[in-house]
This record gives C-alpha cells, sequence and structure tokens, in this order.
C-alpha cells in the first residue's frame, strides 16, 4: 500500500478486485454484486480510504461543481447591504440544494483598477450569475461570454441567449411616485444608486442622466419620469449606504427651496434621508415625506417605518438558482420578472400646508 494517504488502487488490491471495480462500488451504479460492492467498502475501511476525490471526478464529468457570482461591488460594501445578503443567501440556499459550491467575485469599484477581475477569466465555475449587471458594454459580461460560461444576469439588461431574472422595479418606482403624487406633492427629488464605474456623488446633470450606464439606476429614474414628475434635483451617490443617503438628504434639503417628498432608490438611502431630515429638524413626514425601495426591515429607524416598494428579495435569489439548474440541465431558460409592491409607512403625508 502507499506510504501516504491509501488511493482507490490500494482499495482494489486489498480487495482482490480490479481497480474499475473499485471505482462501480463507489459510484453505485454499473454492473456489480452486492457482495463484491460490500468487500471493496470493507476494504476502504479497513484502509481508512474516504472515497475518489471529488474534484477529479467533476473534472471527468466537465464540471467544477462551481458557481461563480459577481457581485458587482466591493464584498466590503455588499455584505453591509442587507438587499445583497438577502439575495445571496437565496440564491446559496438553491444552489447548497444542487450540491453546488458559489465562488464569491467582487465586481470593479476603482475606476484606476483592471473593470474584470482575474477570477472572471480563469476561475473554474460552470454557470457564472452578474448580480446588477448586464449592460450591452459590460466588460466582465464580454469576457465572460468569450469564455462559452453559461450565464445569469440579474437585473440587467435583457440580452439575446442570456438567461436573467428581474423585478418589475421601473413600475413600482411608478407606484411610489404616483402615492406622493397623491398626498399632494410636486416638488419631488430622487436620490438615486450610482450611474457607472466612476461612482459619483452630488446632483447630476441632464448630460450625466443622459449617460447612466447601470440599468438598475436608469430604470428606476425612468419609473419616475413614467409618473409624469421632473425631480427637482437628480443626486447621486456611489454606493447603496446609509451614510450616502444622509449626505444626499443633508444637501438636498438645507436649500432655500427644498422639496416636500424625496424619493430614493434604496432603503438605505431612504433611511439616510431620513436621518438627515432629523439633524436638520425637520419632521418626516410632516416637512418632507421619504419613500425608499426594497422593503427591509430597519428596526433601528423607529418610530419611523419607510414607505418602500417591496421587493422579494430571497425568492429573486431562488430564482437564480433555479435558472442555474436549468442552465445545467442544458436547458434554456426564460426570463424571470418577479412582482413588487407598494408597502405604506409612516414617512409619507400630505404635502406641507
Amino acid at each position: 500500500m502507499s506510504s501516504l494517504r491509501p488511493t482507490l488502487a490500494d482499495v482494489a488490491a486489498t480487495a482482490g478486485v480490479s481497480v474499475s471495480t473499485a471505482s462501480l462500488a463507489f459510484s453505485g451504479a454499473g454492473p456489480i454484486a452486492g457482495t463484491t460492492r460490500e468487500r471493496v467498502l470493507a476494504a476502504a475501511t479497513e484502509l481508512g480510504y474516504s472515497g475518489p476525490n471529488p474534484l477529479g471526478r467533476q473534472l471527468r464529468q466537465g464540471r467544477s461543481g462551481i458557481v461563480g457570482v459577481v457581485v458587482g461591488d466591493a464584498l466590503r460594501r455588499s455584505f453591509r447591504d442587507p438587499v445583497s445578503v438577502q439575495v445571496l443567501d437565496g440564491l446559496v440556499g438553491a444552489l447548497g440544494e444542487l450540491g453546488l459550491g458559489v465562488l464569491l467575485i467582487p465586481g470593479s469599484n476603482d475606476p484606476s483598477e483592471p473593470p474584470v477581475d482575474p477570477l472572471v477569466l480563469s476561475a473554474a465555475m460552470d454557470v457564472a450569475v452578474l448580480m446588477w449587471g448586464g449592460t450591452l458594454h459590460d466588460p466582465v459580461l464580454d469576457a465572460l461570454r468569450r469564455r462559452n460560461t453559461p450565464l445569469v444576469v440579474v437585473e440587467g439588461q435583457q440580452l439575446d441567449g442570456v438567461a436573467a431574472v428581474g423585478i418589475e422595479d421601473r413600475s413600482g418606482t411608478t407606484l411610489a411616485v404616483r402615492h406622493l403624487l397623491e398626498l399632494g406633492h410636486t416638488r419631488i427629488a430622487v436620490v438615486t444608486l450610482p450611474f457607472d464605474r466612476t461612482r459619483g456623488e452630488g446632483p447630476a446633470t441632464d448630460e450625466r442622466i443622459d449617460g447612466i450606464v447601470y440599468e438598475v439606476t436608469r430604470r428606476r429614474l425612468g419609473g419616475v419620469t413614467d409618473a409624469g414628475v421632473v425631480p427637482t434635483v437628480v443626486y447621486e451617490t456611489p454606493a447603496s449606504l446609509v451614510e450616502h443617503g444622509a449626505a444626499a438628504g443633508r444637501a438636498i434639503l438645507s436649500g432655500p427651496d427644498r422639496p416636500t417628498a424625496i424619493v430614493a432608490q434604496s432603503d438605505l438611502l431612504a433611511s439616510g434621508v431620513v436621518l438627515a431630515a432629523r439633524e436638520l429638524g425637520l419632521s418626516v413626514p410632516g416637512d418632507v415625506s421619504v419613500a425608499g425601495f426594497d422593503g427591509l426591515d430597519l428596526p433601528w429607524l423607529a418610530p419611523d417605518v419607510l414607505t418602500s416598494v417591496a421587493q422579494p428579495l430571497a425568492e429573486k435569489g431562488a430564482a437564480v438558482g433555479a435558472q442555474v439548474a436549468e442552465l445545467l440541465a442544458g436547458g434554456t431558460p426564460e426570463r424571470v420578472v418577479l412582482p413588487v409592491a407598494l408597502r405604506i409607512g409612516t414617512t409619507t403625508g400630505p404635502v406641507p400646508v
């Protein structure tokens, strides 16, 4: 026997069978007598052999057993965002039931760095999931297509030959804006997610808005105009974090002609706006109404409960997992678009008199 860890050949020799027969005993398939299988397994137990190397078996099958998930931002920011965490939780749970592992790959978040992480170019993966990406000129998408890696794009642009999972975020944003219009608001500002890799911060010019690259930002801003509203200001933020929403809120609400309502493209941004209003001595919703997007449970914002467009976060992750399974089975998944719903909280009210 080998002086190192026991091998399948050692087990075969001890059991008095060929290596191919020993392999069949572990696979549970093929023509092999029950007594022979028992003899092989007994030899394995005697030698302390736990079974064939699963990586080797996967590679022989042309599979790595790994799904690469490009998160679209730096991991340190993604894990501070409950939206990212809940979607990933739903996805990882679905993939775990399939016996698949997950490789998390950070998105590009610094324009001075290469736009494509080296793992996108070289890591073994059976399917890639591109979170919050999939624009026409996305270099990550292009790199994965060159590798002929099966793809699922989450909340990106609908592309030919690419599986996709999205939500009704444009129409959901319209619901939130119409709710504000029904309350009498006409001066409405918007706090947005990032426009592109440069992750700018501050009031956006018309030229800047016309050049929005990220599809989620563009769609949700489109939902505002669909409601017939021209925002008093469109304030771009570099990430969906509370501190960026607070900075936007302070800037928007400190001016002499402040809006009576603010729509934010995420709940974390909206909660930051609420905190900024409190800091400035403004009442929410007495002086300013605030609406968000995501439907997160934010107990630390008490006594306020955000008015928000709720999306099915865990279900979205599970839907991505189902598309991964279909791709691995050789299928062509149909695009999935999940519904959203307006959840009215305490942060929106009638326009101030």
